[in-house]
């Protein structure tokens, strides 16, 4: 699939930045910059999750590729995959979220995790006060909020780039250990 909308020329100074931590331009930004304000708004937000402490690295990292194999956002998965080995990260347990509940890699509180975010994710959510409340009382309110704040986040930034026609870039293509594929379910999206 290609962008449904044509990719906007960057400024210069952006797009070599971009370059120099990505080693390439991330599709999403250059879709999105026909709207600079959006996408200008979109990347200091993402910056500013960036800074968020509260909640383990490892657990935000699981959500983000858990949302976005349900959601179907393949560029997000290649982006988290990539993100995750950068991160220093399991990338036996990361290569596994988008099979997560056949694995047998993931912690109780890592699954307990990536259910949440799955729940978050579903239309209508189908968060249960009883996940709530068990990740609430292994992670402390701060984490939880982040948590929830960092999951709701990752679904907007799935979706725009489904509706945008944004896919894969091959990002994962570094990475040692192949992404597993997401079992077919009725009701859930397919990735490759």
């Amino acid at each position: 699939m290609s962008p449904r909308v044509p990719k906007a020329e960057l400024p210069t100074e952006l797009r070599e930045n971009m370059i120099k931590q990505l080693g390439a331009v991330p599709e999403p930004v250059e879709v999105v910059w026909h709207s600079p304000k959006v996408a200008t708004s979109n990347l200091e937000f993402s910056a500013k999750l960036a800074e968020w402490d509260a909640a383990d690295e490892s657990l935000k990292s699981f959500a983000h590729m858990a949302v976005a194999a349900q959601v179907g956002c393949s560029w997000c998965l290649d982006v988290g995959y990539f993100q995750a080995q950068n991160q220093n990260l399991d990338l036996t347990k990361a290569s596994q979220v988008p099979r997560w509940r056949e694995s047998e890699v993931f912690t109780p509180l890592e699954r307990d995790v990536l259910e949440y975010a799955e729940a978050m994710t579903s239309t209508p959510p189908t968060v249960t006060d009883e996940l709530y409340a068990g990740l609430l009382d292994r992670l402390g309110p701060a984490a939880m909020v982040e948590l929830t704040a960092y999951i709701a986040f990752v679904n907007m930034a799935t979706r725009n780039n489904i509706a945008n026609g944004v896919a894969s870039q091959g990002f994962s293509e570094a990475c040692e250990v192949p992404l597993a594929t997401r079992p077919v379910r009725s009701g859930a999206a397919a990735t490759a």
